[in-house]
């Protein structure tokens, strides 16, 4: 795990992970794609959307030292960085002041929704924070966004 200065503030996500399933003791989530890699990305990214993911990167736990977390950066945010979900959550679960998980995924191409229901296919190079629940559906296949394109009715093509 792997301490990081925030530098600014995010709201408390709603999460909540008390009906998650394991599988042979193991969360259903998968581990980050780089083990050395994990806590080396910037604390400052994107937040949600997307709709898809192609790599996991890692997961984060945000704490707060006003709400009963370690003061590690002088009374401001910071996170832990786990390369998996069962490590995050046994880190959230035993930590006073800290946050439900969340994951830093990479996109390659995702969806953007600039207003409901008008849909952009965008291709680059995207990382952004997501509540782990999002992972469910698994990564983009190369039939992903033309199928969930084909299926809405409002699209717009990039």
């Amino acid at each position: 795990m792997i301490a990081s200065k925030a530098g600014w503030t995010r709201k408390k996500p709603r999460a909540h992970y008390v009906g998650v399933t394991w599988q042979r003791n193991k969360m259903v989530y998968p581990d980050s794609i780089d083990k050395d890699l994990v806590g080396t990305y910037p604390a400052a990214t994107k937040s949600g959307g997307g709709y898809f993911y192609d790599l996991v990167l890692e997961y984060r736990i945000w704490c707060r030292p006003w709400e009963g977390a370690p003061d590690e950066f002088d009374g401001e945010i910071y996170y832990y960085a786990f390369h998996s979900f069962k490590e995050a959550m046994e880190f959230s679960n035993s930590t006073k002041g800290s946050e439900d998980p969340l994951v830093l995924v990479k996109q390659l191409e995702w969806i953007n929704e600039p207003e409901s229901g008008a849909y952009i296919h965008e291709v680059g190079e995207r990382i952004t924070e997501w509540r782990v629940e999002w992972l469910d559906d698994g990564p983009r296949t190369e039939s992903s966004i033309p199928d969930f394109l084909a299926s809405n009715g409002h699209v717009t093509r990039q």
